[in-house]
């Protein structure tokens, strides 16, 4: 797994999520963006991940969510997993995906 890179959430439309990260730390497309935030200024707590469809340019990439958006506002800190969504298989889901 790379360095993980921390960026802001700048627009949320639905599941579409767009996020702005530093000069040249852009992450990859299908890479993981976890946005997190405890809740303790009085919002919702969010624990949600998204993952890099588009580069959309100026430092900014349009994410897909894998859950709901409820709650999410702009400024929430997103953080670069470095590395696609993976999912832990096992003997019992192999061949069955």
């Amino acid at each position: 797994m790379s360095q993980q890179v921390n960026g802001r959430v700048v627009q949320i439309i639905g599941p579409v999520v767009d996020v702005e990260f530093p000069d040249g730390h852009l992450p990859a497309i299908l890479n993981a963006v976890h946005i997190a935030d405890d809740g303790d200024a009085g919002q919702m707590a969010i624990d949600v991940t998204v993952e890099v469809a588009l580069h959309l340019g100026e430092n900014r990439v349009r994410c897909i969510a894998m859950e709901p958006t409820d709650g999410m506002v702009r400024g929430m800190k997103a953080t670069d997993r470095g590395e696609p969504i993976s999912v832990p298989v096992g003997r019992e889901t192999l061949g069955r995906v």
